[in-house]
């Protein structure tokens, strides 16, 4: 897997792979709106709207491999973790990976790539990073 990684890596660099500004969202999520209405330049990222147009495994391993873990991308807030008990389970990235292409509520949301960059969730801190990057997009 980590070869994979590697690969994909080294394809994104050398532009075989177009490096594409994109956010993946719920549209019927307040917060997601409120995030991308508060963004400078959010008209120039590609928006996938991930109930109406579910993430792909190749999309997922684009995530995965900017972020390092699909555990950093799968929300522990989704009522369906605390619905199937999975907070008393021990998931493996492999589980995670799994649960993500199984239902979307359980991407951490939103989840913006840009530049290369992966910008993951709604903590402040994270949203104060990703407004200072867009603003010179």
């Amino acid at each position: 897997m980590e070869d994979l990684n590697i690969q994909f890596k080294i394809l994104l660099l050398q532009k075989e792979i177009p490096m594409t500004n994109k956010i993946y969202y719920l549209a019927s999520c307040d917060t997601c709106r409120k995030i991308i209405k508060s963004l400078p330049n959010s008209d120039r990222l590609e928006f996938h709207d991930i109930r109406e147009n579910p993430i792909t495994e190749p999309e997922l391993e684009e995530l995965h491999s900017l972020s390092g873990s699909y555990e950093a991308l799968f929300s522990k807030k989704a009522q369906l973790y605390k619905s199937l008990d999975l907070k008393n389970k021990t998931l493996t990235e492999d589980d995670y990976k799994k649960y993500l292409l199984q239902q979307y509520t359980f991407l951490s949301r939103p989840v913006i790539l840009l530049n290369g960059e992966i910008f993951i969730g709604n903590t402040q801190p994270n949203i104060l990073k990703l407004t200072k990057a867009m603003a010179s997009v």
